[in-house]
C-alpha cells in the first residue's frame, strides 16, 4: 500500500534501508513521524522500534554507538527548536567518529519559518558543521529524494546526515516514488607505486624504525604485524587503535599522550624513522619534531596536519602495506626492538602494574586496581564504553582487547557523559552481549536521567561508576599548568542509592576487599545494574615520560596549594601518586 503521508513515506524508506529503531523524544512537530513509526508495528513485525531516552543528546550518542558496533545506519530524532538542538553534541561525536547516523530534526510550521516563531531555529544551518549532509524538506515532492540522499551520504561518508522536516510538511500527502538505497562495498585506495617505493627505500635506510598506529589499522592487523616483524619495529598505538592492534602483539609498546603508558613515547623519539599508520593523533607535543617521519592514510587531508612529514603515502592501510611488503628488506639487527620491549615491560611492571599490586587493602580504593579486576571479570566479547577523562585512562591501561571486545569512547570529540548513552545504543544493537559503561561520577551526573531509560527499558547495561567526587582529568590538566585545582569538586553522591530508588540492582563498594564480590554480583545480574566504586580522588595518572616543565608545573601547583592552606591535600596527592613521580632521567 502506498504511504499516506510524507512521514509514512520517510519511515518506509528507513525500513527498506534496514533501520529497525529510532532513538529520541517525542514532541509536537515530531508527532507525525512518531505515529508513523507506531503504525509499523515495531521491529519484531518488520517495522521500527521507538527507543525513548530522557535527553536528545543521549539519543544521538546512542545512535553513534549503535552505528559503530553494527556498521549499519542508525537513526535519532528530535522535535523542533530545543528538541533537536539537544542532538548536536552527540552528532558532533558521531560525525567525528565516522558513524553512519541519520538525524531527523523536525521543524516549526513551514509558513512560520523566518518569522521569529515560538521555538524557531534553523536546523538545516545549525547542523552543517557536524554533518556530511544537512537539508530542509520544503515540500512532499522533495522529501523522498532528500531522505534517500541523506542516507546515502551517511553511509558513504561515513558520518552524520540531518534531514530537517517541518511538522506540517510531514503530515501532508506523500508524493513521488523513493529511489532505493544504493549499497556498495568500500573500495580499496591503492597508493601510487612511486610513493610505496619511496617508503620502502626510507625504511631500508633506517636502522631504527618505530610504528605508531591508529584506528585506520582496522582490517590491516596481519599486514602491520608482518611489517613490524620484517623491520624489527616496536608498535605504539592511539586509544582508538587499541582494540585493533594491541592484543596478541609481540611488538606492542603501549600508548603515548596524557593517557599513555609503556615505551611508545621513547620508541618514537629514539627512532631513525617514525611511521604513522592510519592515525590522526592530535597532540603534537607528544610527537618528535627531530625524527624523520612518514605517514600512511586513506584520507589525504590528514597527511601532515599534525607533524611535519618527510614522506606521505595516500592509500588505505591494508593496500599500502601489501604493496610495501615485497619491497622491504628484512632487518637482522633487533636491538632497537628488543630494547623498547624491555623498557615497555619495565614500565608496565613499575608504573602500571605497581598500582594493582600493593593497594589491595588501601582506602579509598585505587581506581587502577578496580579497573584491573573489571578486566578479569568482564566477558570475552564485552562492549566497553568509557567516559572522557580518567575513565579513558583506566580503559587504556587496564582493559585488554582480545579481538572480540569492543571499546567505544568520545575519543575525537572528547565529550563528557558519553559512556552511559553509548552503552544504551550498544546494548540495544547487541542484546546478547555484555555492555559495560565505565562512568565517571562527573559524566554520569551530567546525563543522570538515562538511568531512568535503563529502568524503563530493562536494558541489561552494567554501569561501573568510578566515584571520586572530582573531575580528575581537569584536576590533572590544572596541575600540569601549575595551577591549584579549583572548581573540580563533585558532590559526594551515593549513586547506588540513586539507582536503587529507580528500581535498578545496585551495589556500593568502599573497601577494596569488597570489589570482587560487588563486581561479580553486578555483572551477573540479568537486568540493568550499577556498581558504585568509591575511589581515591587524589589518584591521577601521568604518562610514563613527562617534561621537566610539566614537573615544574606540578611543583608550582603543590606550592600554591600549600600556601592556600591545602597542605593536607597536597600530602594526600603525593602519597596517592608517588609511583608516578618521574626520575630526572625521564625528563624529555
Amino acid at each position: 500500500m502506498a504511504p499516506r503521508t510524507v512521514a509514512d513515506q520517510l519511515v518506509a524508506q528507513l525500513v527498506d534501508a534496514g533501520v529497525r529503531r529510532i532513538y529520541g523524544i517525542v514532541g509536537d512537530s515530531l508527532n507525525p513521524i512518531v505515529d508513523a513509526v507506531r503504525r509499523t508495528g515495531g521491529a519484531a513485525k518488520g517495522g521500527i522500534d521507538w527507543i525513548h531516552v530522557r535527553h536528545e543528546e543521549a539519543a544521538a550518542f546512542a545512535a553513534a554507538a549503535d552505528a559503530q558496533v553494527t556498521g549499519d545506519l542508525a537513526v535519532c530524532a528530535g522535535s523542533c527548536g530545543p528538541g533537536n538542538l539537544h542532538l548536536i553534541n552527540g552528532l558532533y561525536d558521531a560525525n567525528r567518529s565516522g558513524a553512519p547516523v541519520l538525524a531527523i530534526a523536525s521543524h516549526i510550521p513551514s509558513v512560520q519559518i523566518g518569522s521569529g516563531y515560538f521555538q524557531e531555529t534553523h536546523p538545516d544551518r545549525i547542523f552543517v558543521e557536524c554533518s556530511v549532509y544537512s537539508e530542509l524538506v520544503a515540500s512532499p515532492a522533495q522529501s523522498p529524494r532528500v531522505v534517500q540522499s541523506a542516507m546515502q551520504h551517511a553511509i558513504g561518508g561515513p558520518g552524520v546526515s540531518v534531514v530537517t522536516l517541518p511538522g506540517d510538511v510531514a503530515d501532508l500527502p506523500a508524493e513521488g516514488t523513493p529511489a532505493p538505497l544504493v549499497r556498495t562495498r568500500r573500495p580499496a585506495v591503492v597508493p601510487a607505486s612511486e610513493d610505496v617505493a619511496a617508503l620502502a627505500a626510507a625504511i631500508d635506510s633506517a636502522n631504527r624504525v618505530a610504528i605508531f598506529a591508529g584506528h585506520g589499522v582496522r582490517g590491516a592487523r596481519t599486514e602491520l604485524l608482518q611489517l613490524a616483524d620484517t623491520v624489527g619495529a616496536p608498535i605504539g598505538h592511539t586509544l582508538r587503535g587499541k582494540e585493533w592492534i594491541q592484543y596478541d602483539n609481540p611488538f606492542d609498546v603501549g600508548m603515548t599522550g596524557l593517557l599513555g603508558y609503556g615505551a611508545a613515547h621513547d620508541g618514537m623519539h629514539d627512532a631513525d624513522l617514525l611511521l604513522l599508520v592510519g592515525t590522526d593523533f592530535p597532540y603534537e607535543q607528544f610527537l618528535p619534531d627531530d625524527v624523520p617521519t612518514a605517514q600512511i592514510d586513506v584520507d589525504a587531508s590528514r597527511l601532515g596536519r599534525r607533524t611535519g612529514l618527510d614522506l606521505a603515502v595516500h592509500g588505505d592501510t591494508a593496500s599500502t602495506l601489501r604493496a610495501l611488503a615485497p619491497l622491504v628488506e628484512r632487518k637482522t639487527d633487533r636491538s632497537f626492538l628488543d630494547s623498547q620491549l624491555a623498557r615497555h615491560r619495565t614500565l608496565m611492571d613499575k608504573v602500571v602494574g605497581a598500582y594493582t599490586g600493593d593497594v589491595k587493602q588501601k582506602v579509598p580504593i585505587h581506581p587502577e586496581y578496580a579497573a584491573s579486576i573489571l578486566d578479569d571479570f568482564a566477558a570475552p566479547d564485552a562492549v566497553f564504553t568509557a567516559d572522557t577523562g580518567m575513565c579513558n585512562v583506566w580503559t587504556a591501561r587496564y582493559l585488554n582487547p582480545n579481538g572480540s571486545r569492543r571499546f567505544l569512547s568520545s575519543a575525537l570529540h572528547g565529550s563528557m557523559a558519553n559512556a552511559l548513552p553509548h552503552a544504551i545504543g550498544a546494548q540495544v544493537a547487541c542484546p546478547g552481549r555484555q555492555v559495560i559503561s565505565m562512568s565517571g561520577d562527573g559524566g554520569l551526573s551530567m546525563l543522570l536521567g538515562e538511568l531512568v531509560t535503563l529502568a524503563a527499558t530493562n536494558l541489561p547495561v552494567k554501569v561501573v561508576v568510578f566515584n571520586n567526587s572530582t573531575l580528575g582529568m581537569v584536576k590533572l590538566e590544572m596541575l600540569v599548568d601549575g595551577l591549584p585545582d579549583f572548581g573540580v569538586d563533585v558532590p559526594n553522591v551515593d549513586y547506588a542509592a540513586v539507582a536503587g530508588a529507580l528500581g535498578l540492582f545496585a551495589r556500593r563498594v568502599e573497601q577494596p576487599g569488597d570489589i570482587e564480590s560487588g563486581m561479580r554480583a553486578v555483572l551477573d545480574h540479568p537486568g540493568p545494574a550499577l556498581l558504585d566504586l568509591v575511589t581515591d580522588p587524589m589518584a591521577l595518572s601521568l604518562p610514563p615520560t613527562i617534561t621537566a616543565g610539566q614537573v615544574k608545573g606540578f611543583a608550582l601547583a603543590m606550592s600554591k596549594m600549600v600556601m592556600g592552606g591545602g597542605a593536607g591535600e597536597a600530602v594526600k596527592m603525593a602519597k596517592s601518586n608517588l609511583r608516578n613521580i618521574p626520575r630526572p632521567s625521564q625528563f624529555g
